[in-house]
């Protein structure tokens, strides 16, 4: 089939996800072929940079020869078995591989839930990650002999999946605010937003003020919270709300004076997306539980895991008839392809240096997006690491927003598409988050696209 004919049977038979499907019918679209490093090319020959990595898990690009060879490796011994009283190599191994990269306590930090992350439960993707350690949190608790610890304390914009119990935990009005009848009751904390904190900007104030309402509501729901959980350091679909140096840090205090555990979503922010190969180790954080996602198998198969402690873990144990087990599971948990992508994966950032490779890159990114503020419509731009969000604003003075109605985040990455990269908008903020191998010259290119595409529609 050709371009026109592919289209025509998608729009016939397919619902696309976060997608208006009537405006869908009306307009064009790339139809996605194949890849070649971190560019896209469609069904006619057009190349794109994949400026928001497909989705934020892409980490080398396309068709890595090392990823391809162990899929194909796998495949040749076994696609797929049970991990429900069964298990294999490769996910003896990537749980191996992972517990030996996950965050560390600090050294003379010991006892109870400060320990190191230790145990492994693989699932299929981040919304069953973070599912999986909310049920972890309140079974523990549970079985521990605190029944009353049941409630969940989130922060506003938050966004962890769209299962129930992720979206319960989630704050973002526009995914979320149509299913508020089916959800549980979870406590909010304000963001740290910066740009839009009320007092305003200064990062200090906005850190001590949302820190103070989080130790506020701490002391007084400790005795029914399970749990605190957080995207740490950047929450990504958000808007790329950035959080002020030291807040993480201050959260852990928090959590552990008041007897709450914390749960930290990595699944965006994981795998280098800060500079790091996780973001906790910004400030030498570790969380009881850790979901993670995305990039484990550098983009190639879907593949999730929550890490949690021993002592966690522990709470699990016991005779059969006691009915202590963690009654979770999925089809495809622990799948060996994905597993071989994930060994696969995580050997590829110490074969290539990935992490201490990607500190000019960001460099280059933030020397180069101060010049954003050269556009009118340009209010704010956060960066951690080569995660990006710059918010348009129709006046810069005010703050004003967008009408919905005008579709500016759309409109400009249609516009850039046009010029030769992939882009995702988040409402009016624009989401760059290349690949980690996206070579100097090629984000030089999408920071130059991603800048005219800014200047000719807001300048329309």
């Amino acid at each position: 089939m050709n371009t026109r004919q592919l289209m025509a049977k998608d729009r016939q038979w397919i619902w696309h996800p976060f997608t208006q499907m009537q405006e869908w019918q009306e307009e064009d679209f790339p139809v996605i072929e194949r890849g070649e490093g971190c560019c896209l090319i469609d069904t006619e020959g057009r190349r794109y940079l994949d400026g928001v990595s497909s989705l934020w898990c892409n980490v080398f690009g396309h068709r890595v020869p090392e990823i391809d060879s162990a899929i194909k490796k796998q495949l040749g011994k076994i696609a797929h078995t049970t991990f429900l009283g069964l298990t294999h190599p490769s996910a003896i191994e990537l749980a191996e591989k992972l517990v030996a990269l996950a965050p560390k306590p600090k050294s003379g930090v010991a006892k109870e839930r400060q320990g190191r992350l230790n145990r492994v439960f693989f699932s299929d993707s981040g919304s069953e990650a973070v599912e999986i350690a909310l049920k972890m949190a309140y079974q523990y608790w549970q079985q521990k002999g605190q029944p009353r610890k049941k409630k969940f304390a989130k922060l506003t914009n938050a966004y962890h999946g769209d299962t129930i119990g992720s979206v319960s935990v989630g704050g973002i009005d526009l995914f979320h605010q149509i299913y508020h009848p089916l959800l549980f009751e979870t406590i909010a904390i304000p963001s740290p937003y910066r740009y839009r904190w009320p007092s305003g900007e200064d990062p200090e104030k906005v850190k001590t003020e949302s820190l103070a309402v989080m130790e506020k509501v701490l002391r007084t729901y400790h005795e029914d919270l399970a749990a605190f959980v957080m995207e740490p350091l950047m929450q990504a679909a958000a808007g790329m709300i950035d959080q002020p140096k030291g807040y993480i840090s201050r959260v852990r205090e928090l959590t552990r004076k008041y007897n709450t555990l914390l749960i930290f979503d990595e699944v965006a922010t994981g795998f280098g997306r800060t500079g790091k190969m996780f973001a906790a180790e910004h400030e030498n954080v570790t969380p009881d539980l850790m979901t993670i996602a995305k990039g484990m198998t550098g983009g190639y198969l879907p593949l999730a895991a929550t890490l949690t402690t021993e002592e966690i873990y522990q709470a699990f144990l016991g005779r059969y008839e006691e009915f202590k087990t963690f009654f979770h599971g999925h089809t495809y948990t622990a799948n060996p392809l994905a597993c071989a992508a994930a060994i696969a994966t995580l050997d590829l950032f110490k074969k290539n240096k990935t992490l201490a490779k990607l500190q000019p890159k960001i460099s280059l990114m933030k020397s180069r997006l101060k010049s954003f503020y050269q556009l009118k419509a340009v209010g704010d731009i956060r960066q951690v690491g080569i995660m990006v969000g710059i918010e348009l604003v129709k006046d810069r003075g005010t703050r004003e927003l967008f009408d919905p109605r005008e579709k500016i985040g759309v409109r400009v990455i249609e516009c850039a598409r046009k010029k030769g990269a992939i882009l995702r908008p988040l409402g009016s903020v624009i989401v760059l988050m290349p690949p980690l191998a996206m070579t100097i010259k090629e984000i030089n290119k999408l920071l130059d696209i991603t800048y005219q595409a800014i200047k000719e529609v807001t300048e329309e």
